[in-house]
């Protein structure tokens, strides 16, 4: 056969379109080839890119199955997207319901508390439950009662009495979550030892940083209740004692020298809660016709010489039970010694800046009974009247003990 015979066949290309296909059979060498037809539309038609026309016409793309098919597919995807994004609104929307406000006090840190506002809380509050319990003095009978009546120390002066009860009371209490005094007092330590501007959690292993044995320090004040905080905050928040503060603190951070500053504070606070009860301080508390403020000076007195001991003698954490029994039997045998040490180390301080410490600004008007303004006024009998208990409590003794350093 002469000529040409087409044959067209139907094949889909790439873009999902069908293209024919046209079998040219040449007659003399029997030799077939297929040419594509972009589209369906053979070239020329317009239907092509090399066609008289740049586009098909409408009514031949309607014609096309596989493009209604596509239209109509999209359209339904469009409106299942809608659907989808309906139902995902819908559900935070419910979800709102049930979130929970956050408390103003959460967002903002809780304000920094003085010694003599937390001390002021402990005097107005009803502690009465306790104070049949405590035991403010040694009990001795028989030969060590006589000898120490015939030539230990002067008892202390009846008026002075209920200030020392008081003192007994705050270190049977315990921490408190509900009490908001209480956990200011714990955030104030925590901050002003770090340095930062905002509350921590109540729990975590953040406070091990401030010296702390685990993630709840109550565990640690056990021994000495609220009696080991408020002595951590009288020595952070007088500004004559903050320095000693920051000394110990770094201190207690070096590489090799460390120890649990807060644990270690803790067991200064039991070591003049004792020489409390032994009388030790009664002299110089009748003498300045206070006790809190006696006692304050007392730990931080002990404290220092503890530092002293430490550095001096490059002391580890292995050594701190040998060095708390060596500052102990010191500071009950010369209590005098003691306060005269931390009055020439401010003395000596002072000297080094030139003048006197400034109030910190974050503790302004925190000035405890024990401060140096205190001490001043005592020489014309007026310290003793800076202070009003207006309440007392106590707590049962055997809840006192000692912090244990690990």
């Amino acid at each position: 056969m002469e000529g040409d015979t087409a044959v067209t066949t139907h094949q889909e290309g790439s873009n999902g379109f069908s293209q024919e296909c046209r079998r040219r059979e040449e007659a003399p060498n029997g030799r077939s080839k297929y040419a594509p037809v972009p589209n369906g539309f053979p070239p020329g038609d317009g239907g092509g890119p090399h066609g008289g026309s740049s586009c098909a016409p409408i009514s031949a793309l309607k014609q096309n199955g596989l493009l209604q098919t596509l239209t109509e597919g999209q359209a339904q995807m469009t409106a299942d997207d809608v659907n989808s994004e309906l139902e995902r609104a819908q559900q935070e929307w419910d979800a709102l319901e049930s979130i929970q406000p956050v408390p103003v006090e959460d967002l903002t840190p809780s304000p920094l508390i003085s010694f003599n506002e937390a001390l002021q809380h402990f005097q107005t509050t009803d502690l009465g439950d306790m104070l049949r319990t405590i035991q403010p003095t040694v009990r001795r009978t028989g030969l060590a009662a006589l000898t120490h009546f015939l030539f230990g120390p002067p008892r202390l002066h009846r008026e002075l009495i209920q200030e020392r009860d008081l003192v007994f009371a705050i270190a049977q209490c315990s921490l408190d979550n509900s009490q908001p005094v209480h956990m200011r007092v714990l955030q104030t330590v925590y901050r002003k030892l770090t340095c930062t501007r905002v509350d921590c959690p109540r729990y975590g292993p953040h406070w091990e940083n401030v010296g702390f044995q685990g993630t709840d320090p109550a565990t640690d004040l056990r021994g000495t209740g609220l009696l080991g905080l408020m002595h951590a905050l009288y020595l952070l928040m007088d500004p004559e004692t903050l320095p000693l503060a920051r000394d110990i603190y770094r201190l207690s951070q070096h590489p090799v020298q460390n120890f649990p500053f807060s644990v270690m504070s803790i067991n200064v606070s039991r070591i003049a809660l004792h020489a409390l009860r032994e009388e030790v301080l009664s002299r110089e508390c009748n003498r300045r016709q206070q006790v809190v403020g006696v006692l304050n000076e007392f730990y931080a007195a002990a404290f220092r010489h503890l530092y002293q001991v430490w550095r001096r003698e490059k002391k580890t954490i292995s050594d701190s039970g040998y060095v708390l029994k060596e500052v102990e039997l010191y500071a009950k045998k010369y209590p005098k010694q003691l306060l005269r040490g931390l009055d020439s180390y401010l003395q000596e301080r002072r000297a080094v800046i030139g003048h006197r410490t400034s109030p910190d600004t974050l503790s302004h008007s925190n000035r405890s009974p024990g401060d140096r303004e205190s001490r001043a006024s005592s020489q014309t009998g007026r310290e003793g009247k800076e202070m009003n208990f207006t309440g007392v409590c106590d707590l049962p003794p055997e809840m006192e003990g000692e912090a244990r350093l690990i």
